[in-house]
């Protein structure tokens, strides 16, 4: 098991995730404003299961990987250095998207849709098998025991944090897509400040050591 005090860079790190804009926000947002909070939770469920999916592989892969690669912690390390700065700079870049731009005119999707969709709109998100790739090993420790176990914990932390944001994310859709087309420098705030938050972990990133 890992202890708890390496664990809250971990978290915060997986909340940016979840609050940073991409595939599962935006379609969180459009299926709970369009077709209600009901429609947003069975999607939810779907993305949920997405993770778990994601986070099963990882594990089976990183327990191959780390134990069979000397030098897989460092190649992990630079792919989540540069794909930190990626998202840093997709937050902040000209012209980018409203998330809170929600399209009205979709048809109304069934449960079995709704939940399909969420689950293969996260699957194929490589953001989050990315993200798993390169922060799992900075926290995982021989000493601490089984590195699938280690894991799975640090999956499962993942999975409660995002699945906290995104609930609020259903429960409050509407009033959020309001605010903000209302209060559009309150957008450019929060591209900055997430922007400001992943470079410092690219950075925090590139300098750790190998455990």
């Amino acid at each position: 098991m890992i202890p708890f005090h390496d664990l809250p860079f971990f978290m915060l790190a997986a909340l940016i995730l979840a609050i940073s804009p991409g595939p599962n926000m935006i379609y969180l947002i459009s299926k709970s404003i369009t077709q209600g909070k009901k429609s947003g939770f069975i999607s939810l469920t779907g993305i949920i299961c997405g993770f778990m999916f994601h986070i099963i592989m990882v594990s089976f892969g990183l327990t191959a990987v780390l134990l069979a690669v000397p030098f897989a912690y460092t190649i992990l390390k630079t792919l989540g250095t540069v794909y930190l700065l990626y998202l840093a700079y997709q937050a902040i870049k000209p012209k980018s998207k409203n998330i809170f731009e929600v399209d009205h005119t979709s048809a109304h999707d069934s449960p079995k849709k709704l939940f399909t969709v969420g689950f293969l709109t996260n699957v194929l998100n490589p953001k989050v098998a990315v993200f798993y790739l390169s922060f799992f090993p900075q926290f995982i420790k021989p000493g601490y025991g089984s590195i699938f176990t280690q894991s799975l914990e640090l999956g499962v932390v993942q999975v409660l944090l995002s699945f906290s944001v995104n609930f609020i994310i259903v429960l409050t859709a509407a009033k959020v897509a309001v605010f903000f087309s209302n209060n559009p420098v309150w957008i450019r705030v929060q591209k900055w400040f997430m922007a400001s938050v992943l470079t410092y972990l690219a950075v925090k990133m590139a300098f750790s050591k190998a455990k």
